[in-house]
């Protein structure tokens, strides 16, 4: 998944970005309310986590425009209060859970996995494309039974594609999922990336999977779905 958090306290934030990112999410931080909404509008998120109080924008304010923008990501809020009041005015601004500090990593993780499934926008936990399986829960890719070994960003980058199987990503939809919102859009991470993930699905003279369409980007299917595009 792709995780905002924004959490003012910035030791707080490191240890459960450092936390989410082991266990192989993307994670963005943000340290206060006006650039956490700001974040949270402007790109696309699996989950926000998101503080109570804090600096420039409380949550309820951050939470209030994240809705009112049309976005569904689910958010759990955070607090050090367990007042039932509180607790229901972060979920009627349309908050999806509510977490009280201090709290376990391990709890997190489980609040995060279950908003997700909620979501109205599905994912599987395993996905294929002819001889590609994929399998997110144990994070793992094999193709024709044989594993792949990917890097943490080339498997994110497989999963999104897998995802979208029959579609075409632009390049700039493959840094806004995959990347963290500080990356640089100018470098030439995405086609680098591409290219190794080809390298390892097409290993012992596979037919290839990705292919660019020029001018628009980049698509993953079947070989005879690709055909099209020849």
């Amino acid at each position: 998944m792709k995780i905002l958090i924004v959490e003012d306290d910035r030791n707080m934030a490191q240890v459960v970005k450092d936390s989410l990112t082991a266990y192989s999410h993307t994670v963005d931080i943000s340290s206060d309310g006006a650039d956490g909404s700001f974040l949270a509008r402007s790109y696309e998120y699996d989950a926000i986590v998101l503080d109570y109080n804090l600096p420039k924008k409380d949550g309820l304010a951050i939470c209030r425009e994240i809705r009112a923008a049309g976005k569904t990501t689910p958010i759990i809020f955070m607090s050090v209060t367990d007042d039932p009041t509180t607790k229901i005015a972060a979920l009627r601004q349309g908050a999806d859970d509510y977490i009280t500090k201090p709290f376990s990593l391990e709890e997190l993780r489980a609040r995060l996995d279950a908003v997700s499934r909620r979501s109205p926008v599905i994912k599987q936990a395993s996905l294929r494309v002819g001889d590609l399986f994929l399998d997110s829960s144990m994070h793992k890719a094999t193709r024709s039974d044989s594993t792949i070994q990917l890097t943490r960003k080339e498997f994110h980058m497989l999963e999104y594609f897998m995802q979208n199987a029959g579609t075409i990503l632009s390049r700039a939809q493959l840094m806004e999922h995959i990347w963290t919102a500080d990356g640089n859009p100018f470098s030439n991470t995405v086609e680098a990336h591409i290219r190794n993930l080809r390298k390892k699905l097409n290993a012992d003279g596979a037919a290839n999977l990705i292919i660019n369409v020029p001018g628009r980007g980049y698509i993953l299917d079947s070989p005879e779905n690709l055909a099209r595009f020849k």
